[in-house]
């Protein structure tokens, strides 16, 4: 029996390390065309490639292209732009570099990732400015695994993660606030099964020992009880407690709030976020609060595999990128 439990573990970690199930995880429904189309202009050779997109159709392919003739500009660095599928596509293009590094800012504020002679910016051609070092060379490590047949945007979290903290979180900051308040009521550490009932019994026991702890945890965090409901709409929680967790998220820079938020939607609970914000929780301890009834009805009835397996394996790559990045954004 444990010989055939091994070989399971083996074949289920081979599925999920296959591209073409990442892919499938984290894709967005439609195919992308991916064509490269290199342009040149008859003035010279130039060295700053854009990628961009038809701007009044929905064109998702890629161009490799001069730029337009403009006067020369010490302060204007050969760059690569990333196309706006890039956050959402499966794959966007062969690799045209061949050694990626990081370094200092020009500017001295913050660090960037070169692909080759190239800086790489965002899909809305803002330049990709990290807080850390660390941080660059992980993006950047992300950029030299790609392989030669396509860029896979889905094997690079770190590097979307910090495209949405440059990006969407200065520009939408308040809503996305806005958005984790409103689901906070309902949150998964809140919703408590039913003592009194032979079904749900042992899930609610397993809920006193391993969430209890980081209910009290939250109590003396922020000085307010919450309360533990057991419908699925959710329940009031106090308006001390809805006012200091509101107080904290806007105090978060853009990375932190980047992450918190990649990581409250993966785990549907606002709390477990910050409970890996705060260091309260590992991965691993947050992953297993997350799965707690799911797993607790695998436990008993079994995995189903193609479902469960995979489920498991991109919640673990959604939570763990979040809190990566958000460890590696924070100058020490």
């Amino acid at each position: 029996m444990a010989a055939n439990s091994s070989l399971l573990l083996r074949k289920t970690l081979k599925s999920v390390l296959n591209p073409s199930i990442l892919a499938s995880l984290t894709s967005h429904p439609r195919r992308l065309s991916s064509v490269v189309t290199a342009q040149t202009q008859p003035d010279g050779p130039s060295s700053s490639f854009t990628f961009s997109a038809d701007g009044d159709k929905a064109d998702d392919r890629i161009y490799v292209k001069a730029p337009s003739p403009k006067p020369a500009s010490a302060s204007d660095p050969s760059s690569v732009t990333m196309p706006m599928a890039f956050m959402t596509g499966s794959i966007v293009g062969k690799r045209f570099y061949k050694q990626v590094t990081a370094r200092e800012a020009d500017d001295g504020n913050g660090w960037t990732v070169m692909l080759d002679y190239r800086t790489l910016k965002t899909p809305a051609k803002r330049p990709l400015k990290l807080p850390t070092l660390a941080l660059a060379k992980a993006i950047a490590a992300e950029w030299e695994y790609q392989q030669t047949d396509g860029i896979r945007p889905f094997t690079m979290p770190l590097m979307k993660l910090a495209c949405t903290a440059l990006e969407r979180v200065p520009l939408t900051r308040p809503k996305i606030v806005q958005h984790l308040m409103k689901k906070f009521s309902q949150d998964l550490v809140f919703c408590r099964a039913p003592e009194d009932n032979v079904l749900t019994s042992d899930v609610h026991d397993r809920q006193v020992e391993k969430i209890d702890p980081l209910l009290d945890w939250l109590k003396s965090e922020f000085g307010f009880k919450p309360v533990l409901y057991s419908s699925f709409f959710g329940g009031k929680q106090d308006e001390g407690l809805v006012k200091a967790i509101e107080n904290l998220l806007k105090n978060t820079d853009d990375c932190e709030l980047a992450a918190i938020d990649a990581m409250a939607a993966a785990a549907h609970s606002l709390v477990i976020a910050l409970g890996i914000f705060r260091g309260r929780l590992q991965i691993e301890e947050a992953i297993e609060l997350i799965r707690l009834e799911e797993d607790f009805q695998v436990d008993r009835w079994g995995l189903v595999e193609g479902g469960h397996d995979v489920d498991i394996a991109d919640l673990k790559v959604q939570i763990s990128s979040a809190a990566v990045f958000l460890a590696l954004s924070r100058r020490i």
